[in-house]
């Protein structure tokens, strides 16, 4: 058993990168697609993934210092540590439950596809690491396999069937037709679309616009994209009490984050296109009209210039409000790079809004860093079990990503009830 799990875990280790151009390539010859075409699909999008998280190597390059420089500045002392995703991945591997996750995890959606309880095909396997989370934290306080595989089943569930709720709003705002992005974290964050629909219904509220063509329209040179990242972050350097010279070389590198991540996202649909298509026709084929969607990580809404504003927006915003936050014990830092990954159904809820997306992401960051300090105690156990080495100054630790997540506290609390 531990040898498998060590083969998984070196198999995901590979990451998305070369994991799904595989299973696309697979998907291709599945869905009759020439081995030369479903190979050229398969390498189009690692190539695009390539891309897209060297972009996404930029931001978190950027901000992470620059979020620890504010915090330095500020004099925060708070005890529990946000040691980010790759940190909390894992300590999810590191359970023994890790192993059954991904064959578990491929039968419920079969099973799901086949009874017509979801449209989306996740072939997302590298995310699959919530799931595997889910697990753990169960397995931890239930000392029960059973109950952790229970978790991860009723986690991803929830994750497939977001998924599919959402997948509309992919297809109209983000423009990606047959798409649905089922990545646990960013499906904890979907409970915000009503949030943005409540504030589109409050007067003098709903008034106040201000997406990317909005901005360019008033300010002309001054909101472009581009233009945009330099200035957030400019304003993040000068936050983080950076010199004349750091402050215009994070502006730069953010203004590069705004223009190269759409770019990124383009070669990603132009290789997703073709199978999307296939899978279409053969679904069509032998089931009638019935709508398939195929699930990716959630980085491929990341092209839209609304979500990387918003989440540079939010970055200082949620370094101080976990300072003012009563009874919040943790200090951001890992996870705040993924803000575009857990806000990007609510900046497609308010149509690129930014102003919309930025105060309600703002109260749901509040929420996670509430929900991460309450798991924090089990998170350290999980973090020891796993010999993770904890960071300094530091008596816990936990994440925004995943012990702040909406779902893994609700299944948590659920299954803590009887222990």
């Amino acid at each position: 058993m531990q040898a498998f799990v060590h083969f998984v875990r070196g198999f995901l280790d590979l990451g998305a990168t070369v994991i799904l151009p595989a299973a696309i390539f697979i998907l291709g010859l599945f869905f009759g697609q020439k081995p030369g075409k479903a190979f050229r699909s398969g390498l189009t999008i690692g190539v695009a993934f390539v891309g897209i998280f060297l972009v996404v190597d930029l931001l978190t390059q950027n901000l992470g210092p620059a979020a620890q420089s504010m915090v330095d500045r500020l004099g925060i002392k708070l005890n529990v540590i946000d040691v980010g995703w790759p940190a909390t991945s894992s300590i999810a591997w590191a359970s023994m439950v890790a192993a059954f996750i991904i064959p578990l995890g491929l039968f419920v959606n079969v099973i799901m596809l086949i009874t017509k309880t979801t449209k989306t095909m996740n072939v997302d396997i590298w995310n699959y690491w919530h799931y595997t989370f889910m697990a753990a934290v169960v397995y931890t306080v239930s000392g029960s396999v059973v109950q952790g595989l229970m978790a991860a089943v009723l986690f991803q569930i929830v994750c497939l069937k977001v998924a599919d709720w959402t997948a509309p709003m992919v297809r109209d705002f983000y423009e990606m037709p047959g798409i649905s992005v089922a990545t646990g974290s960013t499906i904890s964050y979907a409970p915000g679309i009503w949030l943005v629909k409540w504030i589109q219904n409050i007067p003098g509220l709903k008034n106040l616009h201000a997406d990317p063509d909005r901005i360019q329209k008033h300010f002309g040179i001054f909101g472009d994209s581009m233009v945009v990242g330099l200035i957030l972050g400019a304003v993040i350097g000068a936050l983080a009490g950076y010199s004349i010279g750091e402050i215009i070389k994070i502006g730069i590198s953010m203004a590069a984050v705004m223009i190269l991540m759409p770019r990124m996202v383009k070669i990603l649909m132009e290789g997703l296109m073709p199978v999307s298509e296939s899978a279409r026709q053969w679904l069509t084929k032998r089931f009638g009209e019935r709508e398939i969607y195929i699930g990716l990580d959630a980085a491929v809404l990341l092209g839209h210039p609304s979500v990387i504003a918003t989440a540079l927006i939010l970055t200082p915003i949620t370094v101080f409000i976990a300072v003012i936050l009563p009874g919040n014990a943790v200090l951001p830092f890992g996870d705040l790079a993924t803000i575009p990954f857990i806000t990007a159904f609510i900046v497609g809820a308010a149509r690129g809004n930014l102003i919309h997306s930025v105060i309600v992401g703002t109260v749901m960051i509040a929420l996670s860093l509430y929900m991460a300090t309450d798991i924090a105690p089990v998170f350290t156990e999980m973090a020891t079990a796993a010999n993770v080495n904890m960071p300094e100054n530091s008596s816990m630790v936990s994440s925004i990503d995943q012990g702040g997540n909406l779902v893994n506290w609700l299944i948590w609390k659920w299954f803590a009830l009887f222990h």
